[in-house]
């Protein structure tokens, strides 16, 4: 059995000016989240490898994700930001590319004002410069930005998408529509990947169940495929609602209806292809 892979975590030195998403009432998020304090939750879990997912909007913190991933070898790729929408983002791209653990960029679309913003003519210029660094984008969004993010992935039928957090289905009002058609109609370009994280966090923190969650996760297998699907924990976000140890049993109770090589699609292989890792 080959590694697992965590596609998606993050790290921070926290600074209440610089992570306003965090709320003053979201107190376990208020600390410091490094590799140290990830290390042992991966040993206790099983988990051999991550993806490290940028949380601010600026080339310092993709830049310190890039060190971190130097100093501690289970970091074994980075989705950093980069400023897509600049005239030359290109440049900038293939400076923060000569890192061979930078392995995608996202922005934080469902943060913008506009409802559209994918779909500005500055950022699909910037997005357009992605396939030249052999570099994947992640997709994050609300349910009610599919629409607009089956026509942004439609601009750029080359490159590989990578959707985080199935696009944040509203889990806590129990709704699967229109989110599961939407989906669907997503799932039909071949270069988009799913990642089965950040679900338990569109629940109610303290009243989800197993049967909840497993519901919407059946939803992305039967839509993407286990080819297509990849296991995040979105540590340390998760721990408004969950431990990690405890979000790794459930996903491993969900893929233990598959096949020992469609759970390996998920827990690792998936990933690997998505973000090419070395």
């Amino acid at each position: 059995m080959i590694s697992r892979i965590d596609s998606h975590q993050h790290f921070w030195k926290f600074d209440a000016a610089q992570y306003g998403w965090i709320g003053a009432d979201q107190y376990v998020l208020r600390r410091d989240f490094l590799p140290t304090d990830l290390e042992a939750e991966l040993a206790a879990a099983g988990i051999g490898g991550t993806i490290a997912v940028q949380a601010q909007q600026n080339i310092e913190e993709t830049r310190w994700l890039l060190a971190l991933a130097d100093q501690h070898p289970f970091v074994q790729g980075v989705v950093g930001w980069a400023p897509l929408i600049d005239i030359n983002a290109g440049a900038t791209l293939e400076r923060l590319a000569a890192h061979p653990k930078l392995r995608a960029v996202r922005h934080i679309l469902h943060a913008e004002a506009d409802d559209y913003y994918m779909l500005r003519e500055d950022f699909n210029r910037g997005v357009a410069e992605l396939k030249r660094f052999g570099l994947a984008y992640d997709i994050l969004i609300f349910e009610r930005h599919l629409p607009q993010t089956i026509e942004f992935v439609d601009r750029h039928p080359n490159q590989v998408f990578v959707m985080d957090h199935l696009a944040k289905p509203r889990v806590r009002d129990g709704l699967v529509s229109p989110w599961r058609q939407n989906m669907r109609e997503l799932a039909k370009r071949p270069r988009v990947y799913c990642k089965v994280s950040g679900l338990i966090t569109e629940a109610d923190h303290t009243a989800w169940s197993e049967p909840q969650l497993f519901s919407y996760m059946n939803i992305a297998l039967e839509t993407f495929g286990p080819k297509r699907v990849l296991f995040g924990s979105d540590w340390p976000v998760c721990l408004l609602a969950i431990g990690y140890s405890k979000w790794a049993e459930i996903v491993a109770k969900f893929t233990s209806q598959l096949t020992e090589e469609e759970g390996e699609r998920i827990w690792s292989r998936s990933a690997r292809e998505a973000y090419q890792l070395k």
